[in-house]
Formats: structure tokens, sequence, C-alpha cells
């Protein structure tokens, strides 16, 4: 055991790789749901002998041996783990006390433990019952990349070829070189054809049209038979923090998706005055090419949730269903580049509408702290996010009319902002800062957080872990441990309906009136 490892592990804390137990004595059935939960996600390390906020107790040094040689023969058993993974199993001394160490290396298949399959999710061991979350966990497994399904019944007619024409110019456009792009001389199939559009069933062997060419070029009605789950919602949350704005619903291929995304943000979105060198540059459109290409190019389009591209007073971001290679916050030191949908990934970068992977981590921390005062926060997990700061927003700009019920239908065309006479309405009124701290005897960086994201998600949104960290810029333990302390002090409500780990601020959250 590399012990500079386990020092930086305890820094750490337990995370979606890192799990401490204390186990003095006996090997405790958890040991084993957090091995098969590694197993079904990125792999990781457990250490028994180590409590929760990593104080090392040690396990007893008798029976050290014994428990060993139970984990390896639980985990070898194949009536108990199916299949029978392969883990590394040792001990070592730290500061006098014995340490277990189990090293869970990352699966190809997916693991039962006793009949049931577990997955981790942030530093929790969770079960998985929900058929859904089965089968995504079966394609994270297998690595199929969900864009490459063929639909060998598909014909061109259930295309938008007059998009051809504009995907041939800015697939010209973007070369620099000066020689002629190859699609320019290629008839509409052969195009097909050339960008992987048309694939083989692996398993049927026919010859078809996949998911990739039908979100990529799909009719609307094509996509809509297809991938009736597809839509991005766009909102504009400035004044009416509790429904919107300005609401655009798209539901359209991905090359006019991208458009009246870009169009959404023109919309909203200063473009102040930016200049680098010599050169002026528009930093909303740098920025927003960058959310808005990730939101489209890097999504699981097999999930039922939906994509969200959302602007606040102070912020703006994207959420999207994701297929995760690493779990928590990315940063230009630790960003793993992977196309999810490498065939619409190299679709768009041959068109110029996006650059190679991870180009988008590096442009956003470049240019982010320029446009909003902050860098941009990345947090990648069953959800991607990306958070990005603004200078706030002046609400005069944005008065709204309250929508009716059902008046919210699916954009395909520009759509104008409701605008009507009403005053934006005034929220409930927030704790300050010392009042929570008083209160509910919090620490001050505590209840700065909790204050925080008081503001910005009041007593009506709901939210879990992932907008947390990308609000805090928290880490995945801290924000866990921010959780568990808003749990504690009652003021979360737990919502159902929303998916596992979602929340709202309690409505009798007290006023600094009432507090005294």
């Amino acid at each position: 055991m590399n012990l500079d490892k386990f020092k930086n592990d305890l820094m750490i804390g337990e995370t979606s790789s890192i799990e401490f137990k204390r186990c003095g004595t006996e090997v405790e059935h958890d040991v084993f749901e957090s091995i098969c939960a590694f197993l079904n996600r990125f792999g990781g390390d457990v250490y028994l002998g180590v409590l929760n906020d990593g104080a090392v107790v040690g396990v007893n040094a008798n029976n050290a041996a014994s428990m060993m040689k139970n984990i390896v023969n639980v985990v070898g058993n194949p009536n108990v783990f199916k299949p029978s993974p392969y883990i590394e199993v040792g001990s070592f001394m730290w500061d006098g006390k014995t340490v277990i160490h189990i090293h869970v290396p990352v699966s190809g298949d997916v693991h039962s433990y006793r009949g049931d399959i577990y997955d981790r999710m942030g530093e929790v061991d969770v079960k998985i019952k929900v058929t859904a979350q089965i089968a995504d966990l079966y394609m994270r497994k297998k690595g199929i990349y969900t864009e490459r399904e063929v639909f060998p019944r598909l014909k061109l007619e259930d295309f938008r070829l007059d998009l051809l024409p504009l995907v041939r110019r800015e697939a010209q456009n973007n070369l620099t070189d000066g020689k002629r792009h190859p699609w320019m001389d290629m008839d509409d199939e052969a195009l097909f054809r050339a960008s992987g559009l048309i694939d083989e069933d692996k398993t049927t062997k026919e010859i078809g049209f996949n998911l990739a060419a039908v979100l990529l070029l799909g009719k609307d009605e094509t996509l809509m038979r297809i991938c009736p789950q597809y839509e991005t919602d766009a909102l504009l949350r400035v004044v009416n923090v509790d429904r919107y704005d300005d609401r655009r619903i798209v539901r359209t291929n991905l090359l006019e998706s991208y458009d009246e995304l870009l169009e959404f943000s023109r919309k909203h979105l200063p473009a102040p005055f930016f200049l680098e060198e010599d050169k002026r540059l528009n930093l909303r459109e740098i920025i927003v090419r960058e959310m808005v290409a990730n939101l489209l190019i890097h999504r699981e389009y097999t999930s039922l949730d939906k994509s969200e591209f959302v602007i606040e007073r102070e912020r703006m971001y994207t959420s999207n269903p994701c297929n995760p290679m690493q779990d928590g916050r990315i940063t230009p030191e630790n960003v793993r580049p992977r196309a999810k949908n490498p065939i619409i990934a190299g679709f768009f970068r041959e068109i110029g509408r996006a650059d190679c992977l991870g180009s988008g981590v590096r442009n956003l921390y470049k240019y982010c702290k320029d446009y909003g005062g902050a860098d941009p926060v990345f947090v990648e997990g069953n959800s991607f996010v990306i958070a990005v700061s603004l200078k706030k927003l002046d609400p005069i700009r944005f008065p709204f009319k309250k929508p009716s019920i059902g008046s919210e239908k699916p954009s395909i065309g520009p759509e104008k902002p409701s605008i009507g006479p009403e005053k934006p309405s005034i929220g409930f009124e927030k704790p300050s800062i010392e009042t929570l701290a008083s209160k509910y005897n919090l620490t001050h960086p505590t209840a700065e957080n909790i204050h925080k994201l008081l503001c910005t998600f009041g007593t009506h949104i709901v939210f879990g872990r992932s907008m947390i960290m990308a609000e805090t810029g928290l880490e995945i333990t801290a924000a866990g441990v921010l959780i568990n302390a808003m749990l504690k002090h009652r003021l979360l409500d737990t919502v159902k309906g929303h998916g596992k780990g979602k929340y709202r601020f309690r409505a009798t959250i007290l006023t600094d009136e009432e507090c005294e």
C-alpha cells in the first residue's frame, strides 16, 4: 500500500471512489455493498479501520488475517457475488494501528451482491431497483454508444435534406488550408455514410440510419417518433424565479437546436465590449457556444430526463443527463476528455460548431472570469452541469406576465417573451447569514453557503447535490455534509417525483424578525 496515497485519501475524505469503514473485529455487510457499488461505477478503495470523518482507529490486529480471508471468500463466492469480481486485499500499519485496504478495479460487468445491484452516488452506496436505472448501468458498463442504434426502415425522406447545403457550406468554411471539402462533391447518401450516420447493427447485421443521424438531421416527426423523450428546456428566471420570465422548449434537430439556444441567449444576455490584445471578442458568444455544444453533443439521449439551459440573475447553467466517466468537479487539471457521442461530436467539429475534446473546459476557464467575475463550475455525474457566473442582470429589463396554464407550447421558430404591466413579485424574506449561524449553531462558512442557496433557490425551486456543487463550488463530500446539516436542522423538505436526492427549502424558514 502506498502510504502517501492513503494520507491523501484521508485528506480528501469519502468520495465516489473512497470509502471508510470502522469494522473493528468483523466485516459487515455494508463493506460488500460498497465493493459492489465501486465495481458498478468507477472502482475505488475501501479502508477498514477508519471512521467516516477520516479518523484512523484501526481493526483488531488479531482478527485482521481472518477478516481479509472472509472478504476474499465472500467476493469469490458465485452464489453471493455475480459475476465474481477481481479485487486486491491487504493490510498496513498507520500510527501503530492496523488498516485493511481493499482496492476495487473498475469492472466491465454489472455485479450484484446477494441478488441486489448497487451503484455509487457520490459517497453513498445506492441499491438500484428501477428498471431504467439498471438499463443505464448495463449500457454504461458495456460501453455502448447509443447514438449508433440502427433504424433500418428509415429512408432519406425522413431527414431534413434541405439542411445539407448549409452543412456543406459550414464544413467548407471550417477548412483553413484552402482545399475543397470532400462533402462538397458527395451526393446526400454518400455524405451520410462518410460522416458515420449510416451504420451496421452489430446483432442483426442490418444496415440503416442510426440515432445520431436522426438527432442531427431528422425531421421533427422522425425525431419525436424515434426519440420522444428528447427536448431541451430554455428558461429565463430573473424576476419570476418560481417559474420563469421567458421559456423556449426546443424539440427539433441538433443543428437547429443549437441555433435556437444561441438566439435565446442573445435575447437575454449582454455582450460587453472585450479586447484581447488588438482583437475584439464577443465573450457571450464564445461562452454560450461552448455550453450549448456540450449540452447537445454529450447528452445521453436514451435517458428520460431532459436537458436545461437556464439564465438567472447572477448565473446561467446547463444541465443534461450524462453517461459519466468520472464523478465530481472537473477542472483543466483533472479533465479526462471522452466523447459521449463521438459521431455527433465529430459532425459538430467538421462544421466548426465544436473544437477538440477538452477545449470547452479550457475556453470557459479562460474567459468566464472576464465575463462574469468568476471561474466556471463543471460537475460530472448522472447529470453534467456547467455553471457560469453573471454580473447581475437588471430586473427592470424583464417585466413579465404570468403565463396561463397550458400555454407552454414547443417552439419551432422564434418565440417572443411574455410582456405585461405587472410588477415583479417579492420573494420570501431570507434570514441573514448571522441569523442562520446563531439560530442553528452553524459555522459561518456553512451559514454563508446556506444563505447563498436560499438566495438562488428560494422555497420553490427543487434542487439536488449537483446544483448545490455548481452554486457553492463545494466538492461532492462537502456538499453531502451541507445537505445533512440542512436536513438535521429541518431546513429542507425531501421532494419526490424528481428522482433521488432532490430537496426544496421549507417555507417555514424563519425571517430575521421571527428569529429575534
